[in-house]
């Protein structure tokens, strides 16, 4: 649940940032069309922040378990000489 909320949060964060960037509307252009571009930008972040957040962390902890193993051998091998 708080993913979704963290989701949302940060879609419409990044919606109102290309709504201010791409100012819809003005100079005569259509404004539906700048619309979409931030509502699907918008989606598109929250849909995929999730996965990238849990990339982040399962590598972060693959490092740390191989900085663990490389310790452990390095030990091992300062034991034996």
């Amino acid at each position: 649940m708080l993913q979704r909320l963290i989701g949302v949060g940060l879609g419409a964060v990044i919606t109102y940032a290309i709504l201010i960037i791409a100012k819809p509307g003005v100079d005569g252009g259509d404004p539906s069309q700048g619309y979409l571009l931030a509502v699907a930008a918008g989606a598109i972040v929250s849909l995929l922040w999730p996965w990238l957040i849990g990339l982040y962390l399962v590598r972060r902890a693959k490092d740390r378990r191989d900085n663990e193993v490389q310790k452990e051998v390095q030990r091992q091998l300062a034991d034996k000489s």
